[in-house]
């Protein structure tokens, strides 16, 4: 039987709304606060258990749907979706939370406060990772990302991947609304919070502990290129356009690789049109410095199978290793083929390639830590105002498989990050009119994490804990009966 509103002022219950919806917006922006993001469900989740059930839905819904707004920009403008995608891009993570506040609420209320500190993370990471496996999208979106500039919570990742982050985010304000807000003896709130505490903090001391200085296995010299400027992707190297565009990146290349002595070239995803993966000046250029170049190519080596393609030029090898894009963007990318396999490099460090989307998908990261990847090479190509997130995405990539990245993009960041998601190295292309380069040292370690042996478990579990933990409150409303 459901209680009352125990006399909660609309004014107090609309406060809340406005402030979880506040925290919201800015904890889950494009460049997100990371703290406003661990304190936005606190208002909410304290008001609820003083409201019926459906107000408590109708709050949720309002509260995260307003505060998804936030997004509106980057999804209606700038990617230019359908409104009928916009809006369910939106409403469809507030619909989501829907069912875990009022699981918190019943647990409080029945004065379960333990599971119901444990149930906001096991519930809402639970149900991202369901969203995830059914999302042409991936992990994009997830909270876990909110935190890309708090490294030590980050990782976790390396332990139970990116799921672990987002239930650390959801676990602090659980915690704090079940002990402070909640109904129950002292005993009872004693007990959540100090059972939520000392998981926090045994995620921090990992934190603490996996950021202590240590020596670099290898070090490589990473340049990173983008050209810049109208008209400086996908151009035909059959065509004018396409033979000046190479020029730029040749003579960029050639300035880069004279100057300094850079072990790899990486540049964004779909810098040429190609017929061929021979490209003479680029090889030339690889043979000359002995550097490793890799660049990004709309592949039309064979017409009826198009393909979004990383090209590898190597030192002394007759044809560049090609790599094909796995993840494509619905619709912006439905001319191309997908790839299925994923390519190591020769020689030492462990290298291996991808592109952009492709590190939207944690099996990206599993499958480059199964086979010993030091270092990822990834072109990419961004939608400028979603830069910080996108480039943070493939970061946390590095965490969970425990390699590094070198990240090159067209309208967006240059970046070099380490295995432990420390960003060591950025630089902007967004708006660029010219040349924009990056070189720097990236240090490599033989970092094997634990991520790579059970991967994603970690979601399915906390999706099974939330579904026996609401089992376990119908079979005690049932015997109450």
């Amino acid at each position: 039987m459901d209680s009352g509103t125990d006399h909660l002022s609309p004014m107090v219950a609309a406060v809340a709304v406005t402030l979880t919806a506040l925290g919201w917006w800015f904890g889950t922006a494009l460049q997100p606060l990371w703290w406003a993001a661990s304190l936005a469900p606190l208002p909410l989740l304290a008001v609820a258990l003083r409201m019926r059930a459906r107000w408590a839905a109708l709050a949720t819904f309002v509260a995260f749907a307003l505060g998804g707004l936030n997004l509106w920009h980057y999804l209606h403008d700038v990617i230019r979706l359908p409104l009928a995608v916009v809006l369910q891009a939106i409403s469809m993570p507030a619909l989501a939370m829907i069912p875990v506040v009022l699981l918190f609420r019943a647990l409080a209320r029945r004065g379960w406060l333990l599971a119901a500190t444990f149930s906001v993370p096991a519930s809402a990471t639970g149900l991202a990772w369901l969203s995830a496996r059914l999302s042409p999208h991936g992990t994009f979106g997830n909270i876990a990302y909110t935190q890309m500039d708090a490294v030590p919570v980050l990782q976790v990742a390396a332990l139970v991947g990116l799921w672990g982050v987002g239930f650390l985010v959801w676990l602090g304000p659980s915690m704090l609304a079940a002990a402070f807000a909640a109904p129950g003896s002292p005993r009872q709130r004693a007990s959540a919070l100090l059972a939520g505490a000392c998981v926090l903090a045994l995620a921090l001391g990992l934190g603490a502990w996996r950021l202590q200085p240590d020596a670099a296995s290898s070090r490589v010299r990473v340049a990173l290129l983008s050209v810049g400027g109208d008209g400086s992707h996908s151009a035909d190297l059959d065509a004018e356009a396409g033979r000046r565009l190479l020029a730029r990146y040749v003579e960029e290349i050639e300035r880069i690789a004279s100057g300094d002595d850079v072990d790899v070239v990486v540049m964004p995803e779909s810098a040429l049109l190609v017929r061929s993966h021979a490209i003479a000046p680029l090889q030339s250029l690889a043979d000359r410095h002995g550097v490793r170049i890799v660049i990004g190519a709309e592949d039309h080596t064979d017409p009826a199978r198009k393909r979004n393609s990383a090209l590898v030029f190597d030192p002394g090898t007759p044809m560049p290793a090609a790599y094909h894009k796995r993840h494509l963007i619905p619709g912006l990318e439905a001319r191309y083929t997908p790839g299925d396999t994923r390519i190591m490099l020769g020689g030492a460090p462990a290298t291996g390639v991808s592109i952009c989307k492709d590190l939207d998908f944690t099996a990206t990261a599993r499958d480059h830590a199964a086979r010993g990847t030091q270092l990822l090479l990834v072109p990419a190509w961004d939608f400028d105002v979603d830069a910080w997130l996108h480039g943070r995405m493939a970061v946390m990539r590095g965490v969970e498989g425990g390699f590094a990245i070198a990240r090159a993009a067209r309208d967006g960041d240059l970046t070099l990050s380490d295995d432990r998601g420390r960003v060591l190295a950025e630089a902007s292309a967004v708006g660029a009119d010219g040349p924009v380069s990056l070189v720097a040292d990236l240090p490599l370690r033989a970092t094997r994490t634990p991520y790579r042996l059970w991967g994603d478990a970690f979601g399915p579990a906390c999706l099974l804990l939330a579904g026996l933990l609401a089992s376990s409150l119908l079979l005690g409303r049932a015997r109450g009966r």
